[in-house]
Formats: structure tokens, C-alpha cells, sequence
């Protein structure tokens, strides 16, 4: 063949290692595709079993019935709202709620008719998420074989999404009008009946079941005062207005008590774990080899 110089054996030599080194970054890139993947993939359901279990937890002794829980609701407005909540799962199944009147003192009692629960939607969205993420990686047993990087991104995109959108509904209550929170089927639920100047709201806040109380009053028809119809918010504050059939209310006095979900904060730390899971897998994937 010729005698090589000693540039050329320097090139072959280089060219070498370089395939060398390229067959081991694709071994090592299979055993990443075939092995720790799948090891990441178990470690997020185990994870994920633990957050949908939290929504579903049974009642000793019968485990097909959801376990009752009661909180004390706490108040930060000199007691004005004081009261007891009972949740089961998604369900609020009762609340019983004692309203002490800002004008009068006179207390007010409310709570559930029998025959109502009220669902936290928040609480039922969230649990769905996780069911979706569940599912996203059931569908890629141990048997499954990844073939590239690009895959193992976009399953573990999916299940982030799932993952980010559970956490938002239990991080970000709904934005509502006053005249929503007026002809909510909310106010439908208590015995006795709302008084017309009494508006409630149940929402949750990361790990807290929050209820705000409205005090309302009607404003004149012939007032002078500027009318200006309050938009779209979690919490509205005292002189927020609005229209309903005609009438107008300015909103007097706000009350917001809460109490906290201790399986609520489990869920959300469940949350955080998976994500970051998840993101370091991508990190694994995509920078060791770019793929």
C-alpha cells in the first residue's frame, strides 16, 4: 500500500478514536433508551399512584366508600365567619357556617340541605390531569423500546403538560363576576335559603379550602353615586358593584376564611417531584447526546 507518513498515521489514529468513541456513545445511548428510562418511567407512577391516591382516599375499614374529613374554617376579620367544612374526595358534602351580621350583630346560621354536595371542580380537574399523565406512561411499558431521544422528549412534554395543568387548577382559582357568584348553583345549596344580601364562594388556593363571605347592600335607584360594574376576580373587595334584575349592589364587607387540606399539600409536592423528574430526564437526553 505505501509507506505512511506521520501526519497520515496521526489522522488514522484520531479517526480511530473517534469511531471508537462513537460506538461506545451508542451503546451507552441504548442502554439509556433501553434501561434508565424505563427506570425514570416507574419512578414517576410510583409517584404519580401516590398523588391520585391522595384524591381517593378511603375510609378505614371501607375501603369503597371515599373518607370523610372535617375542618374548622379560621378567620382573620374578628370571627365575623366561623364554621365547619366537610370534604369528601372532590366533594364538599356539607358546610355549616354561622354569619355574624357586620350592622347588627346578629349571627346567621347556614348549612347544606341533605340532599346536596357541592363539587370543587378544581379538586376533579386536577385529578383528571394526573389520570392523563397515568395513562401516558401506561402506554409505554417495560417492553417498550424508545428508538430515539426525540421520543423520550415529546412522551415526557406530554406528561409535563398534564403535570403543569394539574398543579395550575389547585394554584389558580377561577376568576368570577359578582352576578356569576349571584346566580351560582352554589347559593341554591343552603338551608335556609341565602338571604338576598349574602353572597359565599368555595375555591382552593394551593393547599387551603378557602370560603369568602359577601355582605351586600342595594344601591338607590336615584343615587348619585358613581355606578361602575366590578370584572372578573378571585377575591373582590369591599365597594366592588354590580347589576342583577334590575338592581344594583355595592359590596359592604368581605370575609375570607380558610382552613388547610393536608393531602392537598401532598399532592402538590408529589407535583413538584415528578416535574423535575421529568425535566431531568430531558436534561440526560438531550445534552449527554443530543438526540
Amino acid at each position: 500500500i505505501g509507506d505512511f507518513s506521520p501526519s497520515s498515521f496521526i489522522f488514522l489514529s484520531f479517526c480511530r478514536k473517534i469511531l471508537i468513541l462513537s460506538f461506545w456513545q451508542e451503546d451507552e445511548f441504548n442502554w439509556l433508551l433501553k434501561e434508565e428510562v424505563h427506570a425514570v418511567l416507574k419512578q414517576l407512577q410510583d409517584v404519580l399512584k401516590e398523588a391520585h391516591r391522595r384524591f381517593s382516599m378511603p375510609t378505614p375499614g371501607l375501603e369503597s366508600q371515599l373518607k370523610q374529613e372535617n375542618f374548622i374554617l379560621g378567620s382573620s376579620t374578628m370571627d365575623q365567619v366561623k364554621g365547619v367544612l366537610t370534604l369528601q374526595g372532590e366533594a364538599l358534602v356539607q358546610a355549616d357556617i354561622n354569619l355574624k351580621v357586620t350592622k347588627s350583630s346578629q349571627v346567621l346560621h347556614f348549612q347544606f340541605r341533605e340532599d346536596k354536595q357541592w363539587k370543587l371542580q378544581q379538586i376533579q380537574d386536577a385529578r383528571n390531569h394526573v389520570n392523563q399523565a397515568l395513562q401516558l406512561l401506561n402506554s409505554r411499558d417495560e417492553s417498550y423500546h424508545f428508538k430515539t431521544g426525540a421520543e423520550v422528549n415529546k412522551l415526557m412534554d406530554a406528561v409535563m403538560l398534564q403535570l403543569t395543568r394539574a398543579r395550575n387548577r389547585l394554584t389558580t382559582p377561577a376568576s368570577m363576576t359578582l352576578p356569576e357568584l349571584a346566580t351560582s348553583g352554589l347559593m341554591k345549596m343552603f338551608m335556609p335559603p341565602m338571604p338576598g344580601d349574602v353572597m359565599v364562594n368555595f375555591y382552593i388556593n394551593l393547599s387551603k379550602l378557602c370560603l369568602t363571605v359577601y355582605q351586600l347592600h342595594v344601591l338607590p335607584p336615584n343615587t348619585t353615586k358613581n355606578f361602575k360594574p366590578a370584572g372578573s376576580s378571585v377575591l373582590h373587595n369591599p365597594g366592588a358593584m354590580f347589576e342583577l334584575n334590575n338592581n344594583r349592589f355595592e359590596v359592604s364587607h368581605v370575609h375570607k376564611v380558610e382552613c388547610v387540606v393536608p393531602w392537598l399539600n401532598d399532592t402538590l409536592v408529589f407535583f413538584t417531584i415528578s416535574l423535575q423528574l421529568c425535566q431531568q430526564l430531558k436534561d440526560k437526553v438531550g445534552v449527554s447526546f443530543g438526540r
